[in-house]
């Protein structure tokens, strides 16, 4: 299941803090997107529908729950990047990642490390 690019700001708001009202996840992403609670509901009906989310009815608030786990989204996103910016090569993608400096030097030694202990 692929995620839109704000629906990716509910999915980590909610495996940050997870379970979540409505009014909780607004509060949380205001400042950084200037989301209005009805943006809010609009995605999450959005999310529900695709299987993204639960939420259970308590009286008349809603709390909201991820319904994936957070690394398969995660890998699903890189495996479309991949084919789709990269024709399916991770050497091409792991070679821009250190080609253009963002990568610190820790993190490719962790990828040097990670080659290597086969």
């Amino acid at each position: 299941m692929r995620l839109t690019d704000s629906e990716w700001k509910i999915a980590n708001c909610l495996w940050n803090k997870n379970p979540m009202t409505i009014s909780e996840i607004t509060k949380e992403l205001k400042s950084s997107t200037g989301w209005t609670k009805y943006t809010v509901i609009t995605l999450l009906k959005r999310m529900t529908e695709k299987g993204a989310v639960t939420y259970v009815q308590e009286g008349r608030t809603k709390i909201f729950s991820p319904a994936i786990d957070k690394s398969e989204a995660e890998n699903e996103e890189v495996s479309s990047l991949l084919d789709k910016v990269y024709n399916g090569n991770a050497g091409l993608l792991i070679s821009n990642l250190v080609t253009s400096e963002r990568l610190s030097e820790e993190q490719i030694e962790e990828l040097r490390k990670l080659f290597l202990e086969d």
